[in-house]
């Protein structure tokens, strides 16, 4: 069967979404001599069923709008409501709003006439692969849905994205939360996303989340979530990257040559990111890959990455009192480093066990040394810290598992908030 390339495809994510491996796709198109460079109307040949005529490519059909004029009053969450559309495809419709919390009366906006109406499900999208551009319209709906959210920032990525933090809650008490330390492992970045959106929808409602009474919560515990620690290397799973990429050469190269990055758990420098901390560091680089490569390379120095670095910062500034990094797979909780996590930490990994259903782990050998966040923050303050590995399989897992993770997740972080 024959395909036409629409907007936003890379080969990787055709091969994906059709079931069938990269290289086959290219063995398949050999008039494609770069597998980085496919453009919106191309017709190529999907392996595995007989070809068929190929379509004439049709230019993109611009979507239908209408425009407004903000009144007074008007935030673009009310004029979503008002139109019965999507909060973050009203976003998206309005590239020329660089801040959503900030639109002026008579300003004029584009209400998509075709978007969809808001999903049942709420705003974090689900059913995706989740990058950073996911992640960052679906923060923005949030921030004009929810106004008690606050958002901050914990610095920049190499590339200069944002590593964007969402606060929940006011109280003297803090707890922070980290996802996707490992590029192919972003499902563990809508998860933390919609446990911020579960959150705030339970607190606006007075109700409880897991059972938990949200607006309690929010009252005695700061939850500081950095959801994604390294978006250039999500984005590099995701997406692939372009020519234009100055680090394009240098990427291929450490990637054996291949432009599917599936396998790539790295920041765009080719530095694996839990293995960058103060704990260790030196027997983690010794053990793992000696330059730049898509897992395992410790880097020149300990939090020589703004990413890592960042994390780091964060939580030396925030002193939190306990501390969740979130990864893949396995389902399982480590939760000691070299038998210096405090007492508590097992009755909580305890509980979470009860919660979740994930396995405890003390601390296998092979983990004695690996310089990882948790690790780190167990060694420098004694105070309890936690891999949380989610999910079953190789990473990267199916989005398919998001849901079972989802409630798998709302009582241990909910839990976690409270000891």
């Amino acid at each position: 069967m024959t395909y036409t390339v629409q907007p936003g495809d890379t080969l990787y994510r055709i091969a994906q979404r059709y079931g069938v491996t990269l290289a086959s796709l290219l063995r398949a198109n050999p008039q494609i001599t770069d597998a980085n460079l496919i453009f919106p109307g191309q017709v190529i040949t999907i392996p595995g069923a007989p070809p068929t005529p190929p379509t004439p490519p049709t230019p993109p059909t611009p979507p239908a709008t209408v425009t407004y004029a903000v009144r007074s009053g008007d935030s673009l969450y009310s004029i979503a409501r008002r139109f019965g559309v999507d909060l973050g495809a009203l976003i998206r419709a309005n590239p020329q709003i660089t801040n959503p919390d900030r639109i002026q009366p008579g300003q004029v906006i584009n209400v998509p006439a075709d978007a969809p109406a808001p999903p049942a499900s709420g705003i974090v999208r689900t059913k995706v692969p989740y990058g950073y551009q996911e992640l960052q319209a679906d923060l923005a709906a949030l921030r004009q849905r929810y106004s008690f959210l606050r958002f901050g920032s914990a610095g920049q990525s190499v590339v200069g994205r944002d590593l964007t933090t969402v606060t929940l809650g006011v109280g003297p008490k803090v707890v922070f939360y980290n996802g996707a330390h490992h590029a192919n492992e972003w499902i563990t970045v809508p998860l933390l996303a919609k446990f911020i959106e579960e959150y705030a929808a339970a607190y606006e409602a007075g109700g409880s989340l897991a059972g938990f009474n949200v607006r309690q919560v929010y009252s005695s515990t700061r939850i500081v979530v950095l959801p994604m620690v390294n978006p250039d290397g999500v984005e590099l799973v995701i997406r692939g990257i372009e020519p234009a990429n100055p680090y394009y050469s240098r990427v291929i190269g450490w990637n054996n040559g291949s432009p599917d990055f599936h396998l790539w758990k790295a920041n765009i420098r080719g530095v694996d990111l839990n293995r960058q901390y103060r704990a260790n560091w030196e027997a983690a680089k010794m053990a793992g890959a000696q330059g730049p490569a898509p897992s395992t390379y410790a880097g020149p120095a300990p939090e020589s990455e703004p990413e890592s670095r960042a994390a780091a910062n964060l939580a030396r500034t925030l002193m939190p009192r306990l501390v969740l990094a979130y990864h893949s797979q396995g389902e399982l909780v480590f939760w000691n480093y070299l038998g210096l996590a405090p007492a508590e930490s097992r009755a909580i990994v305890t509980e979470f066990q009860r919660l979740s259903g994930y396995t405890p782990i003390e601390e296998p050998p092979e983990y004695a040394s690996s310089a990882g966040f948790k690790d780190w923050f167990i060694l420098a303050y004694r105070r309890p810290g936690f891999t949380v590995e989610v999910g079953r399989g190789q990473n990267p897992l199916p989005i398919s598992q998001l849901p079972e993770m989802i409630r798998g997740n709302l009582g241990l972080l909910m839990y976690a908030a409270t000891v």
